[in-house]
C-alpha cells in the first residue's frame, strides 16, 4: 500500500488517541456481555442467592455487583473515591464500571475513527482505483428526474403540523419544507461535481446562496423566538458545523478552507449569533432589528466593497483561513476566502429580514385562507403570475450569463430567484403541506454528504487538492461503481450524522457550562499532549539518520 503525501504530528496523534479507545469499547463490550450472560443464568437457574448471617458481615464489606460482572468488593467509601476520581484516570485505570457505563460513547468515538481511517484510507492511498470524471447531459437528466419519480412514489406525504404562531395549519417555510429544499438542491450540487457538469455553474452558486440564506433564516428564527444565548447553545452550533470537518482536516492534511461550506456557515452563523446577542433585551422592539439589520448590511459593506479592508481584517487569520490549490499555486492565500465569503455576503442578511416577518407573512395568509374563493384565488394566481414572470426576467438576464460575469452580479440578485421559489412553493395550502421525505432526509445530511464526498465518492489524492477524480471501486464498470460508492457513501453520511449528535450529546451538555468548560480544557490539554508526543515520534527516525 502507497501512502500519498507526508505521515504529519496530526494523523499520528489520531492514531494515538484512537487505537486505546477502541481496546477500552472492545473490554466494555466484553463486560457487557459478560454482565448479561451473568443475568440470564440467574434468571433461568432455580437456585436462589440468600443472605447468610446479616448479623456477622458489615455493610462496608458486602458484595456487590457491578454492570461490568463479577463481584467486588465495594464500601460506600471505596465507591466514593472510585467516583470522584477523573474520568481520564477512571479510562486510564480501564475502570470496569466506567467504562460499561460509557460504551455506548466510547463505540461511537470508536466508530467515528474507524471511517474517518476509511476516508484516509480511499483518499490518500493506492488500495483503491481511480476513474475520470465524464459529463453525459442525457444520462445527468436522466438520473435526477428518476429519484424525483421515485421519491415522488415512495415517500410524498401530507403533513398536518399546525403554526407556532397561530395555530392553524399555515405550514409556510416548515421545517419539512425547508429540509426537502436542501435535500434537492444537494442531490445537484453532488451531481454536479460527480460528473463534472460544469454547464449549471451558476445554478450550483444559487443554491450555495440558499443554504447561506437558510443559515441567516434558521439561526434568526431560533434566536429571536427562544431567546437562548447561552454558552451551551453557542458550543453545540460550533459542534454541528466543525467537527467532522476540523477531523477530515486533521486526518487528511487538509486546509479548512477546502471544505469551503463550512467556515462560510461559521461566519454567517456567527454574524447572526452577534447580531441578535448584542443588546438582546431589546430584541423585542422593531426600531432595534432594523437598526441591528441595517448594522449588518454596513459591516458587510465595509467588509467585502471596500477595498483593503477585508485584507486588514482577515489577514491575521490566514494560518487558519487560508488556502493554497496545488493546481493554482499562485493565488494569494486569502483569495479562496474572499471569493468564497463574497459570494453570499448579504443574502444571510435577507435570510434574517424574511424570518423577522415570517409570523407577518403566515397572518396575511390566514386572512387569505378565509376569504371568499374567487379573491382568495385571483390574489394566488396573481402572486404565481407575477413570480414567474420575475423568475423568467432573472432567467433570461442574469442566469444565463457566462460565470464570470455572473458571479459579479451575483450576491446582489440570488434573493431573486430565492423569493420566486418561496413563493411559487408556498402559494396553496396543499402546496405547502406536501413534502418528499427522501429529499428531506438527504436534506438533514447535507453537511455530512458534502465533507464525505470529496474523500469517499471522489478523491484529490493530495492534501488540499481538489476532488478531480472519482473513487473507483469496480474499474471499468462506471454505473455499477456509481451504485456501489454512492450506496457507501450515502450509508457513511448519515452515520457520521447520527455519531456526531452523540458525540455531542456526550461532550457538551447543555445545562452545566461548568462542566462544559472542563471538557474543552481537558480536550486541549489531550490533544496538545499527543500532538507533542506525535511530533517527538517523527522525530525521532530524522535524528537516527
Amino acid at each position: 500500500m502507497t501512502i500519498v503525501g507526508p505521515i504529519t504530528p496530526g494523523q499520528v496523534s489520531f492514531f494515538l488517541g484512537i487505537f486505546p479507545v477502541i481496546s477500552a469499547w472492545i473490554y466494555a463490550e466484553y463486560l457487557e456481555y459478560k454482565k448479561n450472560s451473568l443475568a440470564s443464568k440467574a434468571r433461568h437457574s432455580d437456585v436462589n442467592l440468600v443472605e447468610i448471617g446479616n448479623d456477622a458481615v458489615k455493610e462496608d464489606d458486602r458484595a456487590v455487583l457491578l454492570e461490568g460482572g463479577g463481584l467486588q468488593s465495594a464500601s460506600p467509601k471505596a465507591r466514593s473515591s472510585t467516583s470522584s476520581s477523573s474520568p481520564i484516570l477512571k479510562f486510564l485505570m480501564m475502570d470496569d464500571t466506567f467504562l460499561v457505563e460509557n460504551r455506548l460513547t466510547l463505540r461511537a468515538i470508536s466508530e467515528f475513527g474507524v471511517l474517518l481511517a476509511y476516508y484516509y484510507i480511499c483518499d490518500r492511498t493506492d488500495v483503491f482505483a481511480s476513474s475520470n470524471k465524464n459529463y453525459n447531459r442525457d444520462l445527468f437528466l436522466f438520473l435526477y428526474f428518476l429519484l424525483i419519480i421515485v421519491s415522488a412514489i415512495t415517500s410524498f406525504k401530507i403533513h398536518h403540523d399546525k403554526s407556532p404562531f397561530s395555530g392553524k395549519s399555515i405550514l409556510y417555510l416548515n421545517r419539512h419544507q425547508t429540509e426537502e429544499w436542501k435535500g434537492w438542491m444537494q442531490v445537484l450540487f453532488l451531481m454536479y461535481h460527480y460528473f463534472a457538469a460544469t454547464e449549471i455553474y451558476n445554478a450550483i452558486r444559487l443554491f450555495i446562496a440558499a443554504y447561506v440564506w437558510m443559515t441567516g433564516f434558521g439561526n434568526f428564527s431560533y434566536y429571536y423566538v427562544r431567546k437562548d444565548f447561552s454558552l451551551a447553545r453557542f458550543a453545540q452550533m460550533m459542534w454541528r458545523l466543525n467537527f467532522l470537518v476540523f477531523s477530515c482536516c486533521v486526518i487528511l492534511n487538509n486546509s479548512y478552507m477546502l471544505y469551503y461550506i463550512c467556515p462560510m456557515h461559521t461566519l454567517f452563523t456567527l454574524m447572526v449569533y452577534g447580531a441578535l446577542g448584542i443588546l438582546n433585551k431589546y430584541n423585542d422592539k422593531g426600531s432595534v432589528i432594523a437598526l441591528k439589520i441595517i448594522a449588518c448590511f454596513l459591516v458587510v459593506i465595509l467588509v467585502w466593497e471596500v477595498p483593503g479592508v477585508f485584507e486588514l481584517l482577515w489577514s491575521p487569520f490566514t494560518f487558519f483561513l487560508g488556502y493554497t490549490d496545488p493546481a493554482k499555486p499562485n493565488f494569494p492565500r486569502l483569495h479562496e476566502w474572499h471569493f468564497r465569503s463574497g459570494l453570499d455576503r448579504y443574502i444571510w442578511i435577507i435570510g434574517m429580514i424574511y424570518a423577522y416577518y415570517h409570523p407577518t407573512v403566515e397572518r396575511w395568509m390566514e386572512k387569505l385562507e378565509e376569504t371568499e374563493v374567487k379573491r382568495r384565488v385571483s390574489i394566488k394566481m396573481a402572486v404565481a403570475i407575477i413570480a414567474l414572470m420575475v423568475g423568467f426576467f432573472w432567467l433570461e438576464y442574469i442566469y444565463k450569463l457566462d460565470k464570470i460575469t455572473y458571479n459579479k452580479y451575483h450576491p446582489y440578485t440570488s434573493w431573486i430567484p430565492i423569493t420566486v421559489y418561496i413563493c411559487l412553493r408556498n402559494v396553496t395550502q396543499s402546496f405547502r403541506s406536501y413534502s418528499l421525505t427522501l429529499f428531506a432526509w438527504l436534506g438533514k445530511i447535507t453537511l455530512e454528504t458534502y465533507i464525505s464526498q470529496i474523500h469517499i465518492w471522489l478523491r484529490s489524492g493530495v492534501p488540499d487538492g481538489q476532488p478531480k477524480l472519482l473513487l473507483s471501486l469496480i474499474p471499468d464498470y462506471p454505473m455499477l461503481n456509481f451504485m456501489l460508492t454512492t450506496s457507501i457513501y450515502l450509508a457513511i453520511s448519515y452515520r457520521l450524522f447520527n455519531l456526531t449528535n452523540i458525540l455531542k450529546s456526550a461532550f457538551v451538555p447543555t445545562k452545566d457550562d461548568k462542566r462544559l468548560i472542563h471538557n474543552l480544557i481537558t480536550a486541549v490539554v489531550i490533544s496538545s499532549i499527543l500532538y507533542t508526543l506525535s511530533f517527538v515520534f517523527l522525530r525521532i527516525p530524522q535524528m537516527l539518520v
